[in-house]
C-alpha cells in the first residue's frame, strides 16, 4: 500500500446535517465505513488529503482510526451539485487479497485511419481485481483502424490478475467516418427575390404610365 494512501481519522459521535456542517467547516470530511459483517464506523476524515486522494478512481485507502488500522474501498462520494466539494463518502472494509468488483474507466489511445473518428460507447469496464491492485484504467488502441472497426469488451487486454465482469459482447469503442452536415438554405429567400422582382416591376410601370 503506497504511503499516499494511508490517513488517520477520528471516530465521531456527532450525527445529523448541523454536525456534518461543523465537520466541514473545520476542513473535515464526514464519512462512514461498513461492511464484512461488521458494525458501522462513522469517521471524519482529513479535508486535503481525502480530496487529493479521491481524485483516483477506486481509491482504496490504508485508515488509521484512533490506532485501528482498516483498509477501505471508496464506494462512493457525494459532492455539493454547486460548489463541487466533497460532503460525505461511503468507504466499504477490505481485506488484502480479496477481490471486489469495480468500474474501470476505459482509455483511448493512438489515431484511427485518416479520415475516420473513434466513438467511445462505454466510458468504463466493470472488472473482478484483487482489492489492493486495482488499476487506474484499461487501454484501448485504436491506431490505424478503418472505418467500420469495432471493439468490444471481450477483446479488451485486461491488466494483469483482472477478469472481466462486463458482457464481453458489449461494444467499448466504434470507429466510423463523420457525417458532413449539409447546409439548407433559409426559407423565404427564393420569395424574397420575386417578392423584389416583382416590386422593381410595379416602379417600373408607374414611370412609364
Amino acid at each position: 500500500m503506497a504511503d499516499d494512501n494511508k490517513l488517520s481519522v477520528e471516530r465521531r459521535t456527532s450525527f445529523g446535517k448541523g454536525a456534518a456542517r461543523k465537520i466541514r467547516a473545520a476542513d473535515k470530511i464526514p464519512a462512514v465505513i461498513y461492511g464484512h459483517g461488521t458494525d458501522p464506523v462513522h469517521v471524519s476524515m482529513p479535508g486535503h488529503e481525502t480530496m487529493l486522494i479521491t481524485r483516483r478512481a477506486n481509491s482504496v485507502l490504508e485508515l488509521d482510526i484512533e490506532g485501528t488500522h482498516q483498509l477501505a474501498l471508496v464506494k462512493d462520494i457525494q459532492r455539493d451539485p454547486v460548489r463541487q466539494i466533497i460532503e460525505h463518502i461511503d468507504l466499504v472494509v477490505v481485506r488484502a487479497g480479496e477481490r471486489v468488483e469495480v468500474e474501470i474507466p476505459v482509455h483511448v489511445e493512438g489515431e484511427s485511419y485518416p479520415g475516420t473518428i473513434h466513438i467511445l460507447e462505454a466510458n468504463t469496464l466493470t472488472l473482478d481485481v484483487e482489492a489492493t491492485h486495482i488499476p487506474q484504467n484499461v487501454v484501448v488502441s485504436v491506431e490505424g483502424l478503418e472505418e467500420g472497426a469495432q471493439i468490444l469488451a471481450g477483446a479488451v487486454e485486461l491488466p494483469r490478475g483482472a477478469k472481466l465482469v462486463s458482457d464481453p459482447e458489449s461494444l467499448v469503442v466504434n470507429v466510423t467516418v463523420p457525417q458532413l452536415e449539409v447546409e439548407e438554405p433559409e426559407e423565404g429567400a427564393e420569395g424574397d427575390e420575386t417578392e423584389e422582382g416583382d416590386d422593381e416591376s410595379a416602379d417600373s410601370d408607374e414611370k412609364s404610365e
